[in-house]
Formats: C-alpha cells, structure tokens, sequence
C-alpha cells in the first residue's frame, strides 16, 4: 500500500510546483505601473504645491506689508517735534480707519517719558513691542497682544530734527484680510492640484493600457498558434515590442528546428538499421549455414549506426555549451592512427595550425574527423592529407585523398540518408549525412570539392574557432 501510494504523493509534489510558482508571480503590471505614477505624480504635486503655496503667500504678505510700510513712510514724514519736546503729526493720515474705534488699523508713536501718541482707532489700547530693542530698519512682524484680533506689526526707530530722543513709530493692521487672501488662493489651489493630479493618474492609466495593449496582441497570437490558426506572430508591433517578438520567432523556428533533427534522427536511424534486419530476418527464413556470420556482421552494422546516431544525439544536447573546446591537430592525430589500424594500406599524412581550437566537444570531433578520415581511406586512392587552418571566426578542416571523386552531379546528393556511390564496399550511406547533421549542430559546414594537389576529393569542413 506504502509502494502504491509514493507515486501518488510524487506526482501531487509535480503538479503543486507550477502553482507554487504561479503562486509567486503576483500582482499586475498595469497597476504596478499605475501604482508607481500615483505615488510620484502625489510627491511632485505636494512637492509643487507647497512650494506654490510659499510663493503665492509671501507674494500676498509682501503686497499688504508694502502698503503698510507706505503708510509708516508718509507717518514718519509727517512728524515733527512740538515746543514742549513732543511728537505731533503734521498732517493727519487720510484712511479715516485711523479715526473709527478698533477699526483694524493702527499707528503709534512711542518714546522717552511722553505718553505713547496713538491714532484714535486703538482707544485706550496701547502697541507694545516684544521685548526692548532698537530697530534702526524696518521691523516687521506678528503679534497676538489682542487675543481678538491678530495684527500684522511694522515698526521703526527714527531720531527726528529737533530731538535727542529715539522715536519708535508703529503701524499695525489686523490680519483678517490678509488671512481671507490667503485661504482663497488656497482655496482655489488645493482643488486645482488635486484635480491636475487625478487628471494626470487618469491620464497615466490610460497610457498604461495603451501602451500594454500589444501584449494582449502577442497573447492572442500564441493562443491562435497553439490552437493552429498560425505559426509565428505577425501581427506588427511598436518597437519597444518587436524585439521580444522577434526572439519568440527565433525561439519558435528553433524548436521546429530540433523537432525536425529530431525526426530526421529517426528517420536515419530506422533506415540504418531496417536493412541488416532484413538480411537477418532473410537468413533465419533460409537456414542457412552462414547465419551465425550474417548475425555477427548485420549487428555489427546496426552496432555501428546506433553508435552514429547517440554521437549525433549527445551533439544536440551539448552544443548549448559555450565552454566546449578541443585542440583540431590533437583530434586529427589520434583518428589517423585510429584509422591507420583499419585501413594499413591507406597512408594519412597532416599538417597546420597546432594550436587551433573549435568550440566542439572533443568526442564529437573525433568522430566528424574519422567518418571523413575513414570515407577518404577507403574510397581513396590510398593517399590521405589533412589541412588544419583558420579561416577568420571558423576553423577549417580540410580532408583531401587521390581517389576517383565526386562528380559535381552528386556532391549534393550524397548528403541523403542511404545514398551510396560505391555499393561494392561495405557501409550504410550515412557518414556524410551524419558529418552534415552534427556540424550545423555546433553552427559549421561541410563543402565537397576537387583536390588541386591529389586530383581526388576535397571534404571542406567548417567549425566554429575557439
């Protein structure tokens, strides 16, 4: 019961995974996006609106103290000094709320032992200053010495002609208009703000959807390519886009890539080994007295194709591999002696680059090399060179003998699976396909040519250097 049940706990464990992964991508674009703008639009119209806030108030508050300042001006020009030492105003100040009581503007003239000499507006109240001081410049502040009433104070000391004593004149103002000023600039501030910052969240959200709005697009072509309406996405899209879309093509076409190698691969491998088992399956029938021999050597056949065909495997599987590296003369050395041992009337000679690198793992070179090593030995004349060289970003591998060559009919032809120019030898026609197939694997080349030197055949093989 144990033994049935672990199955079933592995595969609940399988499919908790993509929702524990599903479980971590949260939340949504659009309003991480939206959410971002909110939270600076607000810091930069807070940020804004204060400072706003600061220059329409100090403007406003220079404004009312300007006026006052004029008034304190034209009470200091009107003063002058009486015969008993006195202070007394020349001409009387024209705004006739310095005659009405508690009006809400204010002067008075204050200093030495003289009673303070005050407009008619203060009554029986006096201005007081916040502490003894001499203000030789224009002093300008707030006072709440009426609890009713909170006065906007201008004051200044002035030694007039005729006197030793140092006047101190003031002129005071309630602050009520001045605050009505104020609250109706804010007034009309705060709201515009506020209806300037919902005005540009809205308008972010809506450049939030239009500018996601592609995405949808590249949804519903995946959902039309999986439902098989189409292959690719095609549908035009804005520039910060295109990119990701062209990689999801590129993607796409690479995995119709390996899918097609990988039928390719079967394919290979079914025609490799169909014929051998045809000969057992024609020599059990027969009974004759060869079967043990057939059996040997078919299996050694399909032995050999299998061996191809898992080379040819562990080369799609590693080509991702950036570090893969192997010396070219180091693989080429040790195929020909390889080869030598199979094919002692072959002579195999080879000279280049020492040091030449292809980014190939090491397993997959020598067996490019020995299937063109192994063709050029026994389809030759008996005379093998290899040239090892660089050529720009590709190593070249160049495999010629002094056989009978390839007429320019058939160097294409020969790539297919099966085909075979010479029946009279033994060999399965995969060779040179399988060479192809793992070369453009690792992003290489093959070529077939005439040899200049050995009038034979020329393999030109490419691979990308090191």
């Amino acid at each position: 019961m144990a033994e049935a049940d672990a199955p079933a706990v592995a595969a609940d464990t399988e499919a908790a995974k993509p929702a524990a992964l599903t479980s971590r991508i949260t939340g949504s674009l659009a309003r991480r996006m939206i959410a971002i703008a909110t939270i600076w639009i607000s810091v930069l119209l807070l940020g804004g609106g204060f400072a706003l806030d600061r220059v329409l108030t100090g403007a406003i508050t220079r404004n009312f103290d300007s006026s006052l300042e004029y008034v304190l001006i034209a009470m200091i020009r009107s003063s002058e000094i009486g015969p008993d030492g006195e202070v007394r105003l020349i001409d009387p100040l024209g705004d006739q709320r310095f005659l009405e009581p508690y009006s809400g503007l204010y002067w008075q003239i204050s200093g030495g032992s003289q009673e303070p000499y005050r407009s008619r507006s203060l009554w029986e109240r006096t201005l007081k200053a916040p502490a003894p001081h001499v203000d030789n410049a224009l002093h300008i502040y707030d006072s709440a010495q009426f609890p009713e009433e909170q006065l906007r104070v201008l004051e200044r000391n002035v030694i007039l002609p005729g006197s030793k004593v140092n006047w101190r004149f003031q002129i005071a103002q309630s602050r009520e208009a001045l605050d009505l000023q104020i609250r109706a600039v804010r007034a009309t501030l705060i709201p515009s703000l506020a209806l300037l910052g919902l005005g540009l969240i809205v308008l972010a959200a809506l450049q939030t959807f239009y500018g996601l709005w592609p995405l949808r697009h590249i949804r519903r072509a995946i959902a039309a390519m999986r439902g098989g309406q189409h292959r690719r996405v095609v549908a035009p899209l804005p520039l910060e886009v295109q990119p990701m879309v062209d990689e999801l093509n590129a993607l796409l076409a690479h995995n119709e890539k390996q899918a097609e190698e990988a039928r390719l691969h079967a394919g290979n491998l079914a025609h490799a080994l169909k014929t051998p088992l045809t000969v057992l399956v024609n020599s059990a029938t027969s009974d004759t007295s060869e079967l043990a021999e057939t059996v040997r050597r078919e299996a050694a056949t399909m032995q050999r194709q299998v061996d191809h065909h898992l080379a040819r495997a562990r080369a799609v599987g590693r080509r991702g591999a950036a570090q893969a590296r192997a010396n070219v003369r180091d693989s080429v050395d040790s195929v020909s002696r390889a080869v030598a041992l199979l094919h002692p009337d072959a002579r195999l000679d080879a000279s280049g680059d020492k040091t030449l690198v292809a980014r190939v793992e090491r397993q997959d070179l020598d067996e490019l090399i020995g299937n063109l090593l192994e063709n050029a030995a026994k389809y030759g004349g008996g005379s093998v060179f290899v040239t090892v060289q660089r050529d720009g970003a590709m190593a070249e591998i160049l495999v010629e003998d002094d056989g009978p060559g390839i007429s320019p009919a058939d160097r294409v032809r020969i790539f297919d699976r099966g085909v075979r120019l010479d029946s009279g030898k033994p060999g399965t026609g995969l060779g040179l396909a399988i060479v192809r197939d793992v070369a453009e694997i690792y992003g290489g080349s093959i070529a077939l040519e005439e040899s200049e030197d050995l009038g034979g055949l020329l393999v030109r093989l490419r691979l990308p250097a090191g």
